[in-house]
């Protein structure tokens, strides 16, 4: 797959309604701005080609992510995609199927968990917010989150922006109940 550009966008939160946090809660996003091979092109059922792409453009992508998480270990992720005008909004979809999520799971070490995505058509200039939540247990409310993501120039009409996203802890100051993340083992029903 064609990739024009690859950026990173990293984001250290320090402080919340006026406590510091023991650990900073770091978010790390990487895009990777692709050719979309069928843009402008009529309807197609098989869209496979994208979803077997998004393995090589996923590994390029998550070891980027894992390397300015560093020195943090990702426990949270979430991913995304934007396709240009010239395209559906499934040719995003089909790079974000279980082949890229099983990537974006190896390169942290494991996870479990259903990873939260967001896809829609888009024009360069746009905002879009990725969900985060526990790679381990959906059901962790205190790493329910998210990241904004500026796509600056990206995607071109005939271009995908394939987005992921990790983060090192759940929000500061959390404190609406729920499963901690210490409970995660040995409760069911969670992923």
């Amino acid at each position: 797959m064609q990739i024009r550009k690859i950026f990173t966008q990293i984001e250290d939160i320090h402080s919340e309604a006026g406590r510091d946090a023991d650990t900073p809660l770091r978010k790390v996003a990487v895009v990777a701005v692709v050719k979309n091979p069928f843009a402008g092109q009529p309807y197609r059922e098989d869209l496979s080609d994208l979803t077997e792409a998004s393995a090589a453009v996923g590994r390029e992508i998550t070891a980027r992510a894992v390397e300015a998480m560093a020195p943090h270990q990702a426990v949270s992720y979430g991913k995304g995609g934007v396709v240009g005008l010239a395209g559906e909004q499934e040719h995003a979809v089909a790079m974000l199927t279980t082949v890229y999520g099983n990537v974006m799971r190896e390169a942290i070490g494991g996870g479990i968990a259903w990873i939260s995505s967001y896809t829609k058509r888009g024009a360069p200039g746009d905002v879009v917010q990725i969900p985060l939540a526990h790679k381990d247990a959906l059901y962790v409310r205190s790493h329910y989150d998210g990241m904004e993501v500026f796509l600056s120039d990206a995607p071109l009409p005939d271009e995908i922006a394939i987005i992921c996203v990790y983060a090192n802890r759940g929000r500061l100051n959390a404190r609406v109940g729920g499963i901690a993340e210490g409970e995660i083992e040995g409760v069911d029903g969670l992923r």
